[in-house]
């Protein structure tokens, strides 16, 4: 009878397991994720902080090589959350290839910043719309630099911290493994 409730128990772990296993994201679409929501949110947070003229850069620069009324109502809001949103995948899956393995906050804002002054630093020429960085008024600069320091602390923490996660799991599984041999 004890055998039996075992392999009962031993079955329902395994279904269990393969449910987790099925259900369960990699890190790499965990990064692709956290790289979508971290555009999506960056760019509420941006048009927040434009509204209240902490910066003079509007997040709708990303529309400028667009024309047509849709870029200044609902539907330009929407479609410039979405572009940042495709946008940060890519800026994620950087970080995802070169700094998942990183356990320190730093990392994530030194990446943060790095962003920053690619942008406004060596990139601003072929970006219709952004200026280089010291044509901006103080309050606008302190603010993406802000921004940007938030932007890559979310993405560099929150896919550090995944791969760390899967990491300490999948060493959970197979010291249970070899305890059952």
């Amino acid at each position: 009878m004890d055998m039996i409730m075992m392999e009962v128990e031993m079955m329902e772990k395994e279904k269990e397991k393969e449910a987790i296993k099925k259900y369960q994201m990699s890190v790499l679409q965990l990064a692709c994720v956290t790289g979508f929501i971290a555009g999506v949110l960056g760019t509420l947070f941006a048009f927040f902080v434009h509204y209240f003229n902490f910066t003079e850069m509007s997040p709708k620069v990303i529309l400028i090589p667009f024309t047509g009324k849709w870029t200044d109502g609902w539907l330009g809001f929407v479609v410039t959350a979405i572009l940042n949103g495709l946008i940060s995948i890519v800026v994620a899956l950087l970080y995802y290839m070169a700094l998942r393995k990183q356990k320190s906050l730093i990392w994530g804002a030194v990446y943060g910043i790095l962003i920053f002054i690619i942008i406004f630093l060596v990139l601003y020429p072929m970006i219709p719309g952004v200026e280089w960085l010291f044509r901006y008024n103080l309050n606008t600069i302190v603010t993406e630099i802000c921004f940007f320091l938030l932007y890559g602390l979310f993405i560099g923490y929150s896919i550090s911290y995944e791969y760390e996660e899967q990491l300490m799991w999948s060493k959970v599984e197979k010291s249970n493994e070899t305890e059952k041999v």
